[in-house]
């Protein structure tokens, strides 16, 4: 992607149908605010172990927060994105974190990345984006500055060697 707001982004698609698509980078962690801090100014408590970062999800309202967390934690209003992945914006999920009852496995994110209808149909057919099967390892267990690099290395594909351009084979 030669837009420089997505250089070595990892984007998780959380939806996508006609009326477009959204989805959230899951390897960009904001060092400017802390779930600390988050907790602390929404009057929760901080739980004593060691909270992940706060992630930038997209340009797209970055004043909105979703949780995207493994499913073995459950809670009413969700998307289930996959089998195994939900997404939400109940308070209650970052309640239950400030308690420690939360999800074991869990980003924390500000913004989303959205698509207009055939939007990103258009920057795939562009060859926009490289498009990856998503890993449950890679989203929640993996170092944020290796998730780009390892997604397409999964796949065989050692994405340092391109450049800002892909040809047509």
């Amino acid at each position: 992607m030669p837009d420089p707001r997505f250089a070595e982004h990892v984007i998780y698609i959380c939806a996508h149908n006609d009326e477009g698509a959204m989805g959230v980078a899951i390897n960009r962690p904001n060092s400017s605010i802390s779930l600390a801090e988050v907790l602390q100014g929404t009057g929760l408590p901080v739980p004593g172990e060691t909270l992940p970062p706060v992630y930038i999800g997209g340009p797209v309202e970055l004043e909105s927060a979703f949780i995207l967390f493994l499913s073995e934690y459950s809670t009413e209003h969700k998307l289930n994105v996959s089998k195994t992945v939900s997404l939400t914006r109940e308070t209650k999920v970052l309640e239950d974190i400030s308690r420690g009852e939360g999800p074991e496995h869990y980003l924390f994110i500000l913004g989303y990345t959205g698509w207009g209808p055939g939007q990103l149909e258009r920057e795939l057919v562009e060859q926009g984006w490289l498009t990856l099967p998503a890993s449950d390892d890679i989203i929640f267990h993996m170092d944020d500055s290796q998730k780009w690099k390892a997604a397409a290395m999964q796949y065989g594909i050692d994405i340092t060697i391109f450049e800002d351009e892909i040809g047509y084979a």
